[in-house]
């Protein structure tokens, strides 16, 4: 069975100099230890490594830990900055660079397309264009400049992507609020924010009953899904109190959990064990975050090597498989 990795990054120099020079309120500061850091405010949101712009530092990488495909995607903050030309010429560059990635590792490399969501005719060209050159998903961030991914504004977007049956990794941000709840501090955007981002962003979906109007989508929370998998037993007393004339799902908060797709990197063998009890192991991909400073290659590897072997090879590549129709 082939090892896939679905959640794993790039960047690309004209990227990271688009953001330098238009990308308020996000900005490159100096770490303490001399390199660059990604910022919102005050607040860090991203630490560019050497393997974001390096595909033969990438290929070294999946070949040392037996990886055959990465499919790979532009983390946060994304284009979601600049104004709607930047905005667009962002993700238009970033994804023709992975289109060309994946011709030259014809058997290695796929990708996620970013859009610039906040203009959403803009975004279903882009769409379209990237399909055509070989995305085999879409990359959203789990806020859109703090905006909810189900407002009204976007229905254009996920229509198209309903329409194409794509998957779609959720990925969080620095949630809105981070610096009011001073996120920035000890990292906590990262622990504790990410969580809660993709955490919100998947529950609004999920009692908003986007999964009953967007059938064909295939979400995927990233991490895990973050505290999702926790929270159940909460979502389904939620459900129990519900006014029924404000009731949107016609399914359980469960149903709708084991509806979506998850990625392995919960960092504790223990967390992903029960991530699996309340999803199954056909819901979970495997993932590392590679090549941020704090991927997880070697515990995703040891993770779901201790499960079962059937489950182990569903999350490893039986998965992606079936879903991305590798």
């Amino acid at each position: 069975m082939p090892i896939i990795d679905v959640h794993t990054h790039m960047f690309t120099r004209h990227w990271l100099e688009l953001l330098r020079a238009h990308g308020a309120p996000y900005g490159v500061q100096v770490r303490p230890d001399g390199r660059e850091e990604i910022f919102r405010g005050a607040t860090p949101v991203v630490f560019p490594q050497p393997g974001h712009f390096d595909y033969d530092l990438r290929i070294a990488a999946m070949d040392a830990a037996g990886i055959d495909v990465s499919i790979v995607s532009l983390t946060c903050p994304n284009v979601y900055w600049g104004g709607e030309d930047v905005s667009s010429e962002a993700a238009r560059e970033s994804n023709a660079s992975m289109a060309e990635a994946q011709r030259i590792h014809r058997d290695r490399i796929r990708w996620f397309a970013s859009l610039p969501w906040e203009y959403p005719m803009r975004a279903v060209e882009e769409l379209s264009r990237s399909c055509d050159e070989g995305a085999v998903g879409v990359m959203v961030i789990a806020n859109v400049a703090g905006r909810s991914l189900t407002e009204p504004v976007f229905e254009p977007i996920w229509a198209e992507i309903d329409r194409r049956g794509l998957p779609v990794l959720v990925h969080p941000g620095e949630p809105p609020g981070a610096d009011l709840m001073d996120m920035g501090s000890y990292d906590l955007s990262w622990s504790v924010g990410f969580m809660f981002d993709t955490t919100l962003a998947i529950t609004r979906m999920i009692f908003d009953g986007f999964l009953d109007r967007y059938p064909n989508l295939k979400l995927i929370a990233a991490h895990g899904g973050g505290a999702l998998p926790y929270l159940v037993g909460r979502f389904e007393k939620g459900n129990d109190v519900e006014l029924p004339a404000r009731r949107r799902m016609t399914a359980s908060p469960t149903d709708y959990l084991r509806r979506i797709w998850y990625d392995c990197i919960t960092y504790d063998p223990g967390a992903l064990r029960y991530l699996i009890s309340v999803v199954g192991a056909d819901r979970v991909m495997f993932g590392t975050d590679w090549p941020h400073q704090v991927h997880d290659v070697v515990g995703s590897l040891a993770n779901t090597a201790a499960l079962p072997a059937n489950q182990r090879d569903a999350i490893r590549g039986g998965n992606a498989l079936r879903i991305f129709q590798l």
